[in-house]
Parts: C-alpha cells; structure tokens; sequence
C-alpha cells in the first residue's frame, strides 16, 4: 500500500499516496456502500478515474472510513454532512489529502517541471525572490515551484473567487531545504492575513500545506 507519507500537525491531518496501483485494485479497496461506480462512469479520461480513485483510498487510509466526497459549485471539496474540513489536490502520480475537524485547509501538490518558468509572470510579484539575480537554474526554479504551490494552497484556504495570484498573494523570502516553513499573505479579503505554509520539496513533487485558524 503505497501511503508515501501520512503525519499530524495540531488537530489537522496530512497524507500523500503514490499512485501505482491499477484503478481494478483501488477500486477494489473501496467497499462502502457509495456511489462510485455512477461517479466513476461520468468520469471519461483514465487519469481522472485514478485520482479519483485514489483521493478516496487514501482519505479512507487516513480516517479508517469511506465518505461520499461532494463539491460546492466553486469546486470546494466537502464530505457529505459537512463532518470536517477537507483539502484535495493531484499530480502526476500522486494525490494528497487534508483534513481538520473545523478550520478551513489547503493543500497543493505539484509536478517539478520547467514549465513553471514560462508561467512564472503569471504568479510571481516583481518584489518576490528578491535575490532572484544570484541564484543557480537549480535554486530558482525550486523558488518558482515553492512559490506556485504555496499560493495554490493560500487560494484553497481562502475559499475566494476572482483571485490575482501576483497582487493579491504574496510569499515572504524564505531559504529553500527539502522541508521548511514560510510566510505567505493575502490582499484579497481586506483582512490582509498573514499564514505560516509549511513545505515538502520531493524530486518528483513539492507538496505545500496550511491550517487557517482565523483572524
């Protein structure tokens, strides 16, 4: 059972599943009475059975139960009877969960690629990475794939619609480490909020988390 990392912060709960399994054997994990297979049938492309598949084994791995998992029309994910809050995210070849009995969660888990060069005007604000000049390709494009991610997460937990990644988030300067911890704000809701983001840089992934505990 491929549980690549599964750990605790608080009241909230992390899991992040590699998916190496075929969707016949997550499938065959699943044994609640829940519509699935409907779902699954409105599902057309193969990789999105697999993530689908596979967020719910490992949101069942996490809790020892199977919920039917719903979306709000702003593609919030929720459990049925709203029992405590919940984050979702997918790459290629992984899927991770989050999970808190009453704070709002986000979490991001993205493919390291190059791409994120070419997007980066998308998302960086011109006074983040302010040493930007001095770093190697490699540095940089960790900083790229850090920063991405973290705003990714910051925009779940803010549950808001018509977000500027550039204006509205920003990440404080931070030293890059296979784990660590950094400052991110909004400028979206007037409340100007700071959060603590925590990080996980992987070869295959960087996986961001955060828990807004209120104003």
């Amino acid at each position: 059972m491929p549980l690549y990392r599964h750990w605790k912060e608080g009241d909230a709960e992390w899991g992040i599943w590699k998916v190496s399994e075929s969707a016949e054997e997550l499938r065959a994990m699943l044994t609640g009475r829940l519509p699935y297979d409907v779902e699954l049938d409105s599902l057309k492309a193969q990789g999105r059975k697999m993530e689908y598949l596979a967020v719910r084994v490992l949101l069942k791995t996490l809790t020892g139960k199977e919920y039917h998992i719903l979306h709000e029309s702003s593609g919030k994910p929720y459990v049925e009877g709203h029992l405590f809050q919940l984050t979702i995210s997918h790459t290629k070849g992984y899927v991770a969960v989050g999970l808190h009995p009453s704070a709002e969660v986000g979490m991001d888990i993205e493919q390291c690629t190059e791409r994120v060069r070419k997007v980066m005007s998308r998302f960086i604000h011109p006074e983040e990475i302010p040493h930007r000049d001095s770093l190697s390709p490699e540095e940089m494009l960790s900083q790229l794939l850090i920063h991405w991610s973290a705003k990714e997460t910051l925009y779940k937990v803010l549950g808001c619609q018509e977000v500027d990644f550039v204006e509205h988030l920003r990440v404080m300067p931070f030293e890059v480490g296979e784990t660590g911890t950094l400052s991110g704000a909004e400028h979206r809701t007037g409340h100007h909020r700071l959060f603590q983001i925590r990080y996980l840089l992987h070869p295959d992934f960087v996986c961001t988390w955060c828990v807004c505990l209120g104003l």
